[in-house]
């Protein structure tokens, strides 16, 4: 017993472990929740199209010298807002105008990386992820990014409710509803800019989407679905770090990993208790007529 404590307590005596769970933590929190709605509305491709479009600000703020992750957040924002414009105008599908900009978004990016003659580790761990050389400048550039979004969640928990569930009846309601839907593509931009460091680019989709379709797998409301999958955005933080330290493997990748695992057994757990449930009314020879 005393070895599986030490081995439970060794990770978090290690200072870039510490910072690394918390800023781990911190992005997968705020994730689960903005998740929510980015499941509940289909919109799972925008949840990976607003990372990639967060490196154009990540390149541009490296070359000027800026802070990486303002420079993120204006880029994501920004890409939010024409997608938004496009689609609002009815120029082009929703996914069309995702498809385009955010691509367009990304190569500008590259374009701008480019510029460097050698690639460099602080800007390209935005791509891949480094959550263990996290600073605590970004532990608390990240925790204030992520009280804004939380605060916003809770001051418009009403209206994005109403327009997450049902747009239409928000609208006859007198809810601004293109306000509100690019309200949170937004929040999904700023949400994207937390999980860039701890997992990066290629991977924040998965932190945004699959807590959130594990938590769908296994309540029947949003504020449940919401409670579950931020459970599981931790157990995956947590659970990742400890099989990036003892495997050697990358922690971001062992994060994701980790948070699929756990998709896959609420997947099952949910589909067999369907098939008991559909058994039980077999045998109770159904509705009386």
């Amino acid at each position: 017993m005393p070895n599986i404590l030490d081995a439970l307590r060794e990770p978090w005596t290690l200072a870039f472990m510490q910072r690394g769970v918390l800023a781990a933590c911190l992005a997968s929190v705020v994730a689960s929740v903005v998740g929510c709605y980015i499941v509940l509305r289909g919109m799972a491709f925008i949840g990976d199209a607003l990372p990639h479009a967060a490196f154009s600000g990540v390149a541009a703020a490296f070359l000027a010298g800026a802070n990486l992750y303002v420079g993120g957040a204006v880029g994501a924002l920004v890409t939010a807002f024409v997608i938004g414009l496009l689609a609002r105008r009815g120029a082009l599908k929703h996914d069309t105008a995702v498809g385009i900009v955010f691509v367009a978004a990304f190569a500008l990016g590259v374009l701008l990386a480019s510029r460097r003659s050698s690639y460099t580790v602080d800007l390209f761990s935005f791509v891949f992820g480094n959550v263990l050389a996290v600073g605590w400048q970004d532990i608390w550039l990240m925790a204030l990014l992520g009280g804004i979004v939380l605060a916003l969640v809770a001051l418009f928990w009403k209206e994005l409710l109403i327009v997450t569930y049902d747009p239409n009846m928000a609208a006859a309601l007198g809810v601004p509803v293109n306000l509100v839907q690019q309200g949170l593509l937004a929040l999904v931009a700023l949400t994207s800019v937390i999980a860039l460091k701890a997992v990066g680019i290629v991977l924040v989709a998965a932190l945004l989407v699959t807590p959130a379709a594990t938590g769908q797998l296994l309540a029947r409301s949003l504020p449940g679905m919401m409670a579950w999958a931020v459970a599981v955005g931790l157990l995956s933080a947590v659970g990742g770090l400890y099989a990036a330290y003892y495997a050697d493997v990358s922690p971001s990748a062992a994060i994701v990993l980790m948070a699929t695992a756990l998709f896959t057994l609420a997947l099952l757990l949910s589909r067999t208790r369907a098939r008991l449930r559909t058994r039980a009314f077999a045998r109770s020879g159904g509705p009386a007529a």
